[in-house]
């Protein structure tokens, strides 16, 4: 079927607005390749330091240049339910490079910390920042510049657009993401919500809530909700840089390993040495970000996407924005129900069709680019499920019907016509809801706001019993540049407990709320945030703010003349120096908006003066107002 025009024309309008930063881009990948596979212009010290610590074998190999050499990225380690079972992967990867006549060694590890754990705790002021290290520690570790290939072992929330900002810095090279499955299916994640509503109300004692957090996380692998981890994988699959089918299925299983042992057979016959060369910075194009954004729409995904595939697609010279994700939004259906936005967790959307029949139903409707991705047979393989027969893996046809419509549905009967992001625009500025998660009686709100600085202190004044009935509650001076743009995902229970009082209440922020969040209308990543001027540093007590979702837009009633007069109130938290939120302080300075990628680090290619790009300029394109890249200081990067 031909691609649906509303797809077309923003893909379109994406490779306009890139086409000088994407050249810059593949320039550099073609600079890259002129001498020949990796290890060839090693001097002979630079290369005895690469195989110094290989067994015999392996440096007969290396000394020569007709064997790859594939590089190991991992971002194991086992506080990470989701990470834990990548602990013995190197070993299983080396030993299969030898079967096939390659090699293989660890490049590096990067860190990779736990939302869950630090979820309204200090170190969550770190967390949107560990993806800019996790990017240069993959930088670090590539380059070495040893390597044919790459394989990345990484899941989570800031890992996986970490990794692949990093992967794509060196974007000569093939590279292939290996998933390590969700945990299986513990205590119903509304359950757990239930609990949690009831211990916010004093209702549940802290053992029983402890009780039904650990049923609810309770063995290796993925948390099960749709949240942020498990939506990366659904976007690396319809980038194609993922085996198809490769991300749901659960550790420790023998169609687990038969995947992982795949994946590393594929990665290594598509290298520079072979006659199937696919480096990730050609795969990863115009095409492959919008479908990433259809996925991410059509299944209700996480709305920490809206900044992490910002960052990316400059990482390959592509200039994404929100309008383009609104746009593509307004025509992709809602096929999936999962958690936060219905009952079922990933393992059961996984039964009833899982990416296979979601990515059929979004091509055969012209919503998804056909694209040349890690396998051959393109984007059509990733309507196909991995199967095991006689102990060989093989990919069969996917379910021709959703085997449960409470979950997924095809794109004629939708679960709603439209996406699950919607971006708000008012004076208030811009900021993004998941439209998907809230319920269509909760998408409008008008009511007076109640302004704090912390989250806790919304907390605090709960028990105090001083809230108003009706309200939207204005935490502010949480954005990157305030403190690093923490999830405020600790709010979810107070706020959902009112809501089901019957109560009016809403969330309007310059932070970020976890890809678990849902429920509650919440006007998130408003920009500009509070520490750079934005209006929402000028809201006070009692103005009035209307959130109305499914218009898009975002307002505070007051008096045009007042407000154009009205002052900035200072942020009232302490900044934070301890726990080491001290490191970041540098991060926090040059820390570039949220609509721009809250990138703390230089992404993508300079523009031809050396300086990095960035957007600071408006054009008209197709009757909307766009940002436009233009080279400036670094400071902003």
């Amino acid at each position: 079927m031909s691609l649906h025009p509303q797809i077309e024309a923003v893909t379109e309008r994406i490779r306009r607005r890139s086409a000088a930063s994407r050249a810059a881009y593949l320039a550099g990948i073609e600079q890259a390749l002129r001498e020949g596979p990796t290890r060839a212009p090693l001097s002979c010290a630079n290369l005895a330091h690469v195989f110094a610590a290989c067994a015999e074998h392996d440096k007969a190999r290396l000394r020569g240049s007709q064997a790859p050499n594939l590089g190991i990225i991992t971002a194991y380690n086992d506080m990470l339910s989701a990470h834990q079972p990548y602990e013995h992967y190197p070993e299983r990867i080396r030993a299969l490079a030898r079967a096939l006549g390659a090699t293989a060694q660890v490049a590096g590890g990067v860190p990779a910390m736990c939302d869950g754990v630090t979820q309204g705790r200090p170190g969550m002021e770190l967390s949107l920042f560990s993806r800019d290290v996790i990017a240069q520690a993959t930088a670090v570790g590539l380059s070495h510049d040893a390597f044919d290939a790459a394989v990345f072992l990484g899941i989570c929330d800031k890992i996986v657009p970490g990794l692949l900002i990093g992967a794509l810095a060196f974007g000569h090279l093939p590279a292939v993401f290996i998933p390590s499955g969700p945990m299986p299916s513990g205590i119903p994640n509304r359950r757990k919500a239930e609990v949690r509503e009831r211990y916010a109300a004093g209702q549940a004692s802290r053992e029983e809530l402890l009780e039904v957090e650990a049923q609810s996380y309770h063995s290796p692998g993925t948390c099960t909700f749709y949240g942020t981890a498990n939506s990366n994988q659904v976007l690396l699959e319809a980038m194609g840089v993922q085996l198809p089918g490769s991300s749901f299925v659960n550790p420790g299983t023998p169609l687990r390993a038969a995947l992982d042992e795949a994946a590393v057979r594929r990665v290594l016959q598509m290298t520079a040495l072979g006659d199937d060369y696919r480096p990730l910075g050609r795969l990863i194009d115009e095409r492959a970000i919008v479908n990433a954004i259809v996925a991410l729409m059509a299944t209700g995904g996480s709305t920490n996407h809206t900044i992490h595939w910002i960052a990316v697609a400059r990482a390959a010279g592509i200039v994404l924005t929100w309008d383009d994700m609104d746009q593509i939004s307004q025509v992709v259906p809602l096929l999936a129900r999962v958690y936060p936005n219905g009952e079922a967790d990933v393992n059961r959307f996984q039964a009833a069709g899982g990416t296979a029949f979601v990515f059929r139903e979004l091509l055969d409707a012209g919503l998804m680019h056909e694209l040349p991705t890690v396998v051959p047979g393109g984007m059509r393989e990733y309507t196909r499920e991995p199967r095991l027969a006689d102990g060989a893996l093989a990919w069969a046809p996917g379910a021709a019907s959703s085997a449960d419509e409470s979950v997924v549905r095809p794109v004629t009967a939708p679960f709603e016509a439209q996406g699950g992001l919607r971006l708000l625009r008012g004076n208030l500025g811009r900021a993004l809801i998941k439209l998907s998660a809230v319920q269509p009686e909760h998408r409008r709100v008008e009511a007076q706001a109640v302004v704090v600085d912390a989250p806790q202190k919304l907390n605090k004044l709960h028990a105090a019993g001083v809230l108003p009935r009706d309200f939207v509650a204005v935490v502010r001076y949480q954005g990157p540049r305030a403190n690093g743009m923490p999830e405020l995902h600790s709010l979810a229970p107070l706020l959902g407990m009112l809501q089901n009082q019957g109560r009016r209440v809403a969330l309007v922020t310059d932070g970020r709320l976890s890809g678990a969040s849902g429920k509650i209308p919440a006007a998130i990543h408003v920009t500009p945030e509070a520490a750079r001027g934005g209006p929402i540093g000028k809201v006070r007590d009692g103005d009035v703010i209307r959130l109305d979702a499914e218009a898009g837009t975002l307002e505070v009633l007051v008096d045009a003349a007042e407000w154009n007069a009205r002052g900035y109130a200072p942020n009232t938290s302490p900044a934070g120096h301890d726990l080491g939120r001290n490191l970041f302080a540098f991060s926090r300075a040059n820390v570039g908006p949220a609509d721009q990628g809250a990138l703390s680090i230089s992404c993508g290619p300079p523009a031809p003066d050396g300086t990095p790009w960035n957007y600071d300029a408006e054009y008209e394109l197709g009757g909307a107002a766009e940002a436009v890249l233009a080279p400036h200081d670094a400071k902003d990067a």
